[in-house]
This record gives structure tokens, C-alpha cells and sequence, in this order.
């Protein structure tokens, strides 16, 4: 789950964290008086108006601006709100800005001796650990960084056994460059933010930039938090935080439904019961010329409502040309799943692609004689292989 980064702020100031602070605005009366007030008690002549959605790069979409006045945060925050924001992690309609954060302004004078740096914690999954991934070239082209000068990338492997240790907070602050009271700032900051990524099970926590200030402060001036969404039901109050209208339709409905689902860029729309059942079907589907349109997978309790539901989610995706529903009846049986099937096409009566269903398991016989009797466009197939054949074959017609 992505969360805003006001919202990531808030996180890491409950970690110890320093942050550059701010006040959220819907409208730009809201964003005027946040501003007042932000001016007024942290001692700002400016302060930064910076459009809140799920994605990097908004300084380059026009998304972060400057405003030294009243009359300018009015100007800014009336031409970000309601914006189409286009980043290079959007796609080309790029997204609603319907917020933005009020910030204070922490590059105040003496900025010429303020630093920028770049730190993220994420799993390093080839190794099982999470790993402190920094460099002394933060900024908006920290990916052009990576990319020319990787040698300018440092990281930092945590053992699970003992966790992050003193040294290796002293380790970050070294190979940054910092001495004296902004050494012992950074080493406090690393500490306190690897706690908060552990804490609240997060997937990954990108800070760019962290802020080296003119008195040798050490801040967070954005925070991109992702969380893992298995973790959720640990943190209620974290996933209270969900910005739905900033998810895909699709997704948010298949969430609601309990339906794990994963959108691919192919034609042949997938409907399977277990994770390792749905991989197999999309190899399968890829060796037989397919390509899969999706990932989904409805579970053990495959009765007629999820598989309606699992079809709706299925269809929203104009280029699926054909549907494979590949239940193993294990746990449910099959002459159920086949019924739901058959109830779930007359309910929508709108399909207008072909269906092919394999079931295999409990009742798959019965199962087989409900598919083939049903008169409907349904397809049945006893092995997958022969399913997948008949798939091809179906989307070349």
C-alpha cells in the first residue's frame, strides 16, 4: 500500500524522525492560511507547496513550487489543485491532484552550506535482508545517478539476527562525508528511521532528499512509504490511511472482494484457485502462443458470487479476448464452481468472449456434464494443456 507523504511524514515524526513539516490543503483558501501558520510558527519567510499523489518526479511535472508570499501560495495552490500531474512514474494522463502539502521552507538563509543526500530501506530479496541504500547526490535525478555513477551508491546490509547496529549508522554518516555535530545527527537519523521501516512493516521507505541544513540539521524533506499490504491487519491505523481514489478501480474493487489480483498486459484473462495453480496456467497459456491478461485468483471458497465478481474484474479489461477458468476442486467442489460459472454468465449476460473452464477434483465429472449441458458459450477441457490449446485456438478465430 502507498500512502502520501504527508502521511509518511507523520510515520517517521512518531519514530523520532526530524522532518521538514507542513499542513495538508484541499483548496487554495486552505492552502493560504496553512501557509500562515506554517510561516508563523516555524519562523519561514516562504514555504513550499507541493502536490500530494502516489508518485516520484512531481518537482519535474510541475508539482512542487516555491510561493515567498501570501499572494504567490494562492497562485501556486490554485494552478497544482485540480492538475493533472504528469511524472515520469505516471502514466501519460498522470494523476488528480486533489491535495497538496503546505511545507515549510528549510533551505532558509545560509543555504549555500545545505546538502542534499538520498536514503532508502528496502528487502534486498537475493539475500533476505533489508539493506540501507544511500548517496551523497540526492535531488530530482537520482535515478541519472544510479545509472552514470553507480560507485556514487552506497548499502548498507542489516543482519535479521542482530538488527541494525551503532557502527553502521556511524558507517552511513561517514561515507556521506559529515563530521562534527551533523556526524551525530545523521547517525540519530538512520537509527530512528530503519525503526520506523521495521516497525510498521513496510516494503520500502524512500527519503529524497534527506537535508543537511546551514546548522547541521538532519531532515527529511520528502518521504515516499510504501507498506506491505499483508502487514496491514497489524496496523489498523496505518491502513486507515489508504487513498483509494488514488488506486486503480479495478484493484480497489478486486481488494473489497478479497480476490487477489494482478493486471498483465495480454489477452487471455485468467481465473485459477491458488497462487501456484495460476502461475503454472500462465506459463502454460505463454508456451501455447497466449499471452495472460491477469493474474486472480478467487481462493478456496470459488462459490458463484466471487466467480461473478472474479468475471466482472476480468472483463474491465478490454483486451482480453478469451477467459480460462482453471479450478482445481480440492477444498470446493467442482460441480459448485461450475454452477457459479453458469450462474455468473446468465446474471451478466453480456460476455462476449469465449469461456473455457477446466475443473479437476472433487465432482469434476458432474462438473464437466453441467458445462456441456448448460447451452451456453462455454468451453469445458479435461487437461490443461488441452485448455490452453483450445484458448489459442479460439483467440486466432
Amino acid at each position: 500500500m502507498n500512502i502520501h507523504e504527508y502521511q509518511g511524514k507523520s510515520i517517521l515524526k512518531s519514530f523520532g524522525v526530524s522532518i521538514q513539516e507542513g499542513i495538508v490543503a484541499e483548496t487554495p483558501e486552505q492552502a493560504v492560511e496553512a501557509a500562515k501558520q506554517v510561516m508563523e510558527t516555524y519562523k519561514c519567510d516562504g514555504v513550499v507547496v507541493k502536490a500530494q499523489i502516489h508518485a516520484g518526479g512531481r518537482g519535474k511535472g510541475g508539482g512542487v513550487k516555491f510561493a515567498p508570499n501570501l499572494e504567490k501560495v494562492k497562485e501556486v495552490a490554485t494552478n497544482i489543485i485540480g492538475m493533472h500531474l504528469v511524472t515520469p512514474q505516471t502514466s501519460a494522463e498522470g494523476k488528480l491532484v486533489s491535495k497538496v502539502l503546505v511545507a515549510q521552507d528549510v533551505y532558509y538563509p545560509g543555504a549555500s552550506a545545505t546538502k542534499e543526500f538520498y536514503m532508502s530501506i528496502l528487502l534486498n530479496r537475493s539475500t533476505g535482508r533489508n539493506i540501507i541504500m544511500y548517496s551523497t547526490e540526492g535531488g530530482m535525478d537520482i535515478e541519472q545517478v544510479a545509472e552514470a555513477t553507480p560507485h556514487l551508491i552506497w548499502k548498507e546490509e542489516i543482519d535479521p539476527k542482530v538488527g541494525l547496529r551503532d557502527f553502521q549508522c556511524r558507517k552511513v554518516a561517514f561515507n556521506l562525508g559529515l563530521s562534527g555535530n551533523a556526524f551525530k545527527e545523521m547517525t540519530k537519523f538512520v537509527a530512528a528511521l530503519y525503526k520506523a521501516y521495521e516497525s510498521t512493516d513496510s516494503s520500502m521507505f524512500e527519503i529524497n532528499p534527506v537535508l543537511k541544513t546551514s546548522d547541521d540539521k538532519i531532515i527529511a524533506v520528502d518521504a515516499k512509504v510504501t507498506l506491505d499490504d499483508n502487514a496491514l491487519y497489524r496496523h489498523k491505523d496505518i491502513e486507515a490511511m489508504r487513498d483509494e481514489s488514488e488506486e486503480n478501480p479495478v484493484d480497489v474493487e478486486a481488494r473489497k472482494a478479497e480476490l487477489n489480483y494482478v493486471k498483465l498486459d495480454g489477452n487471455v484473462g485468467c481465473m485459477v484457485n491458488g497462487a501456484g495453480l495460476a502461475m503454472a496456467t500462465m506459463d502454460i497459456i505463454k508456451l501455447s502462443g497466449g499471452e495472460p491478461a491477469n493474474f486472480l485468483d478467487v481462493g478456496g471458497t470459488a462459490n458463484a458470487e466471487r466467480v461473478e465478481k472474479a468475471f466482472h474484474i476480468i472483463l474491465a479489461d478490454k483486451n482480453v479476448k478469451a477467459i480460462l477458468v482453471n479450478i482445481f476442486g480440492g477444498i470446493v467442489r467442482c460441480d459448485r464452481v461450475a454452477q457459479g460459472v453458469i450462474d455468473a454468465y446468465k446474471n451478466m449476460g453480456n460476455i462476449n468472449v469465449p469461456i473455457i473452464v477446466r475443473l479437476q477434483g472433487t465432482n469434476a465429472e458432474a462438473a464437466k456434464k453441467l458445462i456441456d449441458d448448460s447451452g451456453l458459450k462455454v468451453y469445458s477441457a479435461i487437461q490443461l494443456q488441452e485448455a490452453a490449446d483450445l484458448v489459442t485456438k479460439l483467440i486466432a478465430n
